[in-house]
């Protein structure tokens, strides 16, 4: 939202009124004045005029967990325990999922209230890297990586999968690389050349890898080298 509309929100404050107070200097954004009604103010920034505060600034979350199997991806059910009951009570209320995982699949679970945060984590024209771990009932063919590095048809969506990387670990594993996240990814990219993933575990997203010493269903608050490297993060990737 701009500065200008979170002051014209206020009573007796107009519009051009809100642009005088600011060209003036009496408005602070997290304790420094600013002079730009354009200026785009989220929940997470302090907006004070002449020292009164009158936008308080929320806290944000940013939370790594490393996800059990058997657990949603999903803020609340009533069948079915959801990632966030890993969370501390307090936490949940506020929190979403992004990039969600599957019930049996397991790995790094990133949860946020910072919607704007998240959008460049997940949004698939960014193409963010994302790597899995994956073990499969079948072996896996020698086509498979140059089938996955041109793209597969996907039917439901009308549009062709980007290209993404095999690298094959053992006779039914691999670790695989996409930079979409679309829904059941890697297990519909898997079935299209005629297998079947019976294990998958999410090891990294961009920058936020997955600690080893993290165990299942414990989380961590992500740091701000870590937060940062969702916001400088452009269309190509790393």
């Amino acid at each position: 939202m701009k500065l200008s509309r979170i002051l014209s929100n206020q009573d007796g404050i107009s519009r051009k009124r809100a642009n005088a107070l600011i060209a003036a200097g009496r408005v602070t954004v997290d304790g420094t004045p600013c002079r730009s009604s354009a200026r785009e103010v989220d929940r997470f920034s302090s907006v004070a005029l002449d020292g009164e505060i009158i936008q308080a600034a929320d806290t944000p979350h940013y939370l790594m967990l490393h996800k059990p199997a058997g657990y949603l991806s999903a803020t609340v059910d009533t069948v079915h325990p959801t990632a966030l009951d890993l969370i501390a009570p307090a936490l949940r209320p506020e929190l979403h999922i992004a990039g969600r995982l599957d019930r049996a699949s397991t790995g790094l679970l990133i949860l946020t209230n910072d919607g704007q945060w998240s959008r460049q984590l997940t949004e698939p024209k960014v193409k963010i890297p994302k790597v899995y771990h994956v073990i499969t009932e079948q072996p896996i063919s020698a086509e498979t990586s140059k089938r996955f590095a041109e793209g597969l048809w996907f039917e439901y969506e009308q549009l062709r999968t980007s290209p993404a990387q095999l690298e094959q670990l053992g006779p039914r594993e691999a670790r695989v690389t996409i930079y979409e996240g679309r829904y059941h990814q890697i297990k519909r990219m898997f079935h299209a050349v005629g297998n079947r993933v019976t294990a998958l575990h999410r090891e990294r997203m961009g920058q936020l890898m997955l600690e080893a010493d993290l165990n299942p269903g414990a989380y961590r608050s992500l740091t701000a080298r870590e937060i940062d490297s969702v916001r400088q993060t452009g269309p190509a990737g790393f």
